[in-house]
């Protein structure tokens, strides 16, 4: 394996669903104006700092399309939808307040599929099949993850040991860029 092994990882843009505080999940929800200027501006980040990318995966979901495909146009780094990224289907809850305190209470049941959802555990699973895949690529490429507050939750898993308190806290912002390397 190369030295330096690594992946980046960006959330999606702002999203109208953000702004209504409502959970997307596997829901579609829009970019809004500021979500567009947000992955523009990851856009000129990754061009400016000298980040080299191979390839974008992105989730196939149209928030995280939409940013991963501005990034792409502005960088002109290859793009292409990965299917494990797209983010957990939370049942039930999806559209309802983000901050309910039954669904917090919820999510700590890591095997339940809140009724047509699915599990946390499923959804750990498919988004941990891809990174040993990647881990496993011997072709030197770097790739960026674009994808969901959920996927970042389970990508910082795979990287670091957590607690469950931890795990369920962990979030990052809209078009934050994260750096992992493979061990």
């Amino acid at each position: 394996m190369a030295m330096g092994h690594m992946i980046y990882f960006a959330r999606h843009g702002q999203t109208v669903w953000n702004v209504e505080n409502k959970i997307c999940g596997a829901s579609e929800s829009e970019l809004t104006e500021l979500g567009f200027q947000q992955a523009e501006e990851l856009a000129e980040k990754i061009k400016s700092s000298g980040i080299h990318i191979d390839e974008i995966l992105y989730s196939p979901l149209i928030r995280a399309k939409d940013t991963a495909l501005t990034i792409s146009r502005a960088t002109g780094i290859p793009a292409r939808p990965e299917m494990r990224i797209k983010e957990q289907n939370f049942g039930y809850w999806e559209g309802t307040p983000r901050d309910g305190q039954d669904f917090a209470e919820d999510k700590k049941n890591f095997i339940k599929s809140y009724g047509t959802g699915e599990s946390m555990f499923r959804l750990a699973q498919r988004v941990y099949n891809l990174l040993d895949e990647l881990k496993a690529d011997d072709s030197g490429k770097t790739y960026l993850l674009v994808a969901h507050n959920g996927i970042a939750r389970i990508v910082e898993s795979y990287f670091r040991d957590m607690t469950n308190e931890e795990f369920a806290r962990f979030g990052i912002r809209n078009c934050d860029l994260r750096e992992y390397h493979f061990s």
